[in-house]
């Protein structure tokens, strides 16, 4: 069988735990050659030498989407290691401050919007100008349902900056579509990452947010690497410009 990924490059953001580091372990074995980046190098090491133990090829650069600098260099571990780059999932994320909107301070609001909406945008400024002299390639985001099919109180600068992102995906897409480069957003519901326990860190806040999807359960980070891998690779050909929900009937449930 052949492999969704064989002979693309592709670069993970966020790559140290959750969705970023199920992602690359799943890219990796589809066949891509990977380049994976988040502010913990111990924690890129311990993905590095899982992958490569598998047969896979992947290296790892730390540091912090908020700088363009860290962005363009990214880009260019791709192109000196392997050549090209062709997929890029731009998953780094933060809650950032949260509590009533009247509260909270510009700094963090900055903060929330330069690592969700900035960074991510940084990273596609220098990943399409790099895909448009291949040819194409696909670009990813990770937005969420919060902000976009509704929210809850106390996420104003979470859900501003990933509602962002949305409109970003779209701009994109309609700007390079036409030089065959795919750009796309997946908005996961709840997935159990460290993120996730970290906000929820009682049986009853789980509970919670666990009732409020159809299935009843939250995701498990593979499940979104999954849907990640869909928009990635061609099987997505002709998809483009889309708020791809993935979110386990949150969006829809009222019971």
């Amino acid at each position: 069988m052949s492999k969704r990924l064989e002979g693309k490059v592709a670069l993970i953001t966020g790559a140290s735990s959750g969705i970023g580091y199920a992602a690359a372990q799943l890219f990796a074995a589809e066949g891509a050659r990977l380049v994976v980046g988040a502010r913990r190098q111990a924690e890129l090491d311990k993905l590095i030498t899982g992958i490569v133990a598998a047969g896979g090829k992947a290296v790892a650069l730390a540091g912090d989407v908020r700088s363009e600098d860290y962005a363009k260099a990214l880009v260019a571990l791709a192109v000196e290691q392997y050549g090209q780059l062709d997929v890029a999932f731009n998953n780094a994320g933060t809650l950032g401050e949260g509590g009533p909107s009247t509260e909270v301070s510009e700094a963090g609001w900055n903060d929330t919007l330069a690592i969700n909406l900035t960074g991510s945008f940084l990273g596609a400024k220098h990943q399409i100008a790099q895909m448009l002299k291949n040819g194409g390639g696909s670009v990813i985001f990770t937005s969420t349902f919060v902000g976009h099919t509704f929210s809850f109180p106390g996420v104003a600068a979470y859900a501003a900056s990933k509602s962002g992102l949305i409109g970003l995906t779209q701009t994109l897409a309609a700007e390079f579509g036409p030089q065959g480069v795919r750009v796309n957003a997946v908005l996961p519901g709840a997935v159990d990452t460290d993120m996730y326990r970290d906000k929820n860190n009682t049986p009853e806040a789980q509970a919670f947010v666990t009732n409020l999807h159809a299935l009843k359960r939250v995701a498990k980070p593979e499940e979104l690497a999954r849907a990640v891998l869909y928009l990635a690779s061609d099987d997505s050909s002709f998809v483009t410009g889309t708020a791809s929900l993935v979110d386990g009937g949150v969006s829809i449930t009222r019971t």
